[in-house]
C-alpha cells in the first residue's frame, strides 16, 4: 500500500466490553492492511485497543462502568440520558485531540454521538459498527414510538429531547435525536443475520451484516476438556449483570455430579466462588475465562444472550439455554429460540431442575444439532473480518 493510499480511520467507542470487543478485530485488520487507526476510547480500555495497533486516543467519561450496572437506573430515561450527558462533555475533548489530524473516515459505536458530529463538522464519511440489532422498515411505528410515547409525554423526556436536540442544532444537525441514534448513514452489523429481527426487512443498502468478526482470541489463553469429561456445559452472563450468587447456586445443585457432565462456571467480579458453598469435583467456578475456547469444546451453554455471547453460541455450534438479565438480551433469547438452538428461561424460573432439562433435551436433541449446523454454515458466509475491512476502505474510495 503506497502513502497516498493509507488513510487515517478514526473509531469511537464507550468503555463497556460488548460495545468495543466486537471492533477489535475490524479494527486489527484496517492496522494489518497498512491503515493508521486512531481509537477514541476512556483509559480502561487503552491496553486491549494498543494491543490491535491502533492508537488510543483517551479521553474521560461520565458514563457508568460495567463494575455498576445499577448505576443505569430502572427507566428507560434512566438508560438514555447518560448517553447525552457523556456526549455533551465528550465532544470538546474529541475535537481537541484531534484537532490537526482530522481522519479520513469516521468509525463509530452505536453509542458514540460525538462521532458522527464530528465525522459532520468534519465533512468526512461516518459508518457505524452496531454490535447488535438494527432498525428495519417499521421499527419506528412498531417498537420505536410505543417505546417512547410515554417519555416524550414526561417533563423529563421533553427536557431529554429539547437539549439533545439544541445540542444537535448547535453542531449544524437538523436531524431529529431519534433518527440520528437510530438511522446511521452507513452500517456494517457485527451480528449474524440470523440473530436480526425482520432481516427481510432491514435496508441493505444502509445495513450489511458482516457476521461475527472474532479472531483467535489466543491471548485470552486457553482451556483444555479434562480428562473424563463426556460433556462440557459452560455456563456466563457476560461481565456485567453477574452479581447472581442464588443463580449459581442452582447450576451447581443442577449440574454438580451429574454423570458424564464437566461444567465451567463464570461468576464474574462481583461474587466469590465462597459463595456458592463447597464445589463438586466436576464443577469449575472462575470470575473469568476464555469463553470462545471453551465453546468450541462444549456440549451446551447456559447464558445471559448477549450479542457477544449468542453469536460465540452459534458460530461454534453450541446448544444455549438462554437466561436474560437486561436490555437487547430478552430478544436475541426470542430469536435463539425461534431459531430452534436455544431455549429462553427467565430469570425467576431458571431452577435447578428447569436448567438440567432444558440442557439435557437441547444437547441430546439431533434437529437442534442440525440446525446450529446449518446457522453456523451461513455466519461463515457472511464475510466476517475481511468482510468488514473491505467495506470500510470501500467508503475511503
Amino acid at each position: 500500500m503506497t502513502e497516498s493510499q493509507r488513510a487515517h480511520v478514526a473509531m469511537f467507542s464507550i468503555a463497556a466490553h460488548g460495545h468495543v470487543n466486537p471492533s477489535l478485530e475490524v479494527i486489527r485488520e484496517l492496522v494489518a492492511r497498512g491503515h493508521r487507526v486512531s481509537y477514541a476510547i476512556p483509559p480502561a480500555f487503552a491496553e486491549k485497543v494498543a494491543a490491535t495497533g491502533a492508537e488510543p486516543v483517551l479521553y474521560t467519561s461520565t458514563l457508568p462502568t460495567d463494575d455498576e450496572p445499577e448505576a443505569w437506573g430502572t427507566e428507560l430515561i434512566d438508560n438514555i440520558e447518560p448517553f447525552l450527558r457523556d456526549a455533551i462533555q465528550a465532544l470538546p475533548q474529541l475535537a481537541e485531540a484531534f484537532a490537526g489530524d482530522e481522519p479520513d473516515l469516521v468509525l463509530h459505536d452505536i453509542t458514540s454521538y460525538p462521532a458522527r458530529v464530528l465525522a459532520h463538522r468534519w465533512g468526512v464519511p461516518a459508518v457505524s459498527l452496531s454490535p447488535n440489532l438494527v432498525a428495519w422498515e417499521g421499527y419506528e411505528e412498531e417498537v420505536g414510538e410505543p417505546m417512547t410515547a410515554g417519555l416524550k409525554e414526561s417533563e423529563r423526556g421533553r427536557a431529554y429531547y429539547a437539549r439533545f436536540e439544541a445540542w444537535l442544532a448547535e453542531n449544524g444537525i437538523d436531524t431529529h435525536p431519534d433518527p440520528f441514534v437510530g438511522r446511521p448513514r452507513r452500517s456494517l452489523v457485527l451480528i449474524p443475520r440470523a440473530l436480526q429481527p425482520n432481516a427481510d426487512r432491514v435496508d441493505e443498502s444502509v445495513h450489511t451484516f458482516v457476521g461475527a468478526c472474532q479472531g483467535e482470541r489466543g491471548e485470552q489463553g486457553q482451556w483444555r476438556r479434562p480428562a473424563g469429561a463426556e460433556k462440557v456445559l459452560l455456563v456466563s452472563l457476560g461481565s456485567t449483570f453477574t452479581k447472581q450468587p442464588a443463580f449459581y447456586r442452582e447450576c451447581v445443585k443442577a449440574f454438580g455430579d451429574l454423570p458424564g457432565w464437566h461444567v465451567v462456571l463464570q461468576i464474574g467480579a462481583f461474587v466469590d466462588a465462597a459463595e456458592l458453598g463447597p464445589l463438586p469435583a466436576n464443577v469449575e467456578a472462575h470470575s473469568w475465562v476464555p469463553q470462545l475456547a471453551i465453546l468450541k469444546q462444549a456440549d451446551a451453554f447456559i447464558t445471559h444472550a448477549g450479542a457477544g455471547g449468542s453469536q460465540e453460541g452459534l458460530a461454534t455450534a453450541t446448544p444455549m439455554v438462554a437466561v436474560p438479565q437486561a436490555v437487547d438480551q430478552f430478544g436475541n433469547a426470542d430469536m435463539l429460540a425461534s431459531l430452534g438452538v436455544a431455549r429462553h428461561v427467565p430469570m425467576e424460573e431458571a431452577t435447578a431442575d428447569t436448567l438440567r432439562e432444558a440442557v439435557l433435551a437441547l444437547a441430546g436433541d439431533p434437529e437442534v444439532a442440525r440446525r446450529l449446523n446449518d446457522v453456523r454454515l451461513s455466519m461463515a458466509g457472511e464475510g466476517g473480518t475481511t468482510r468488514a475491512a473491505d467495506l470500510i476502505e470501500a467508503e475511503l474510495l
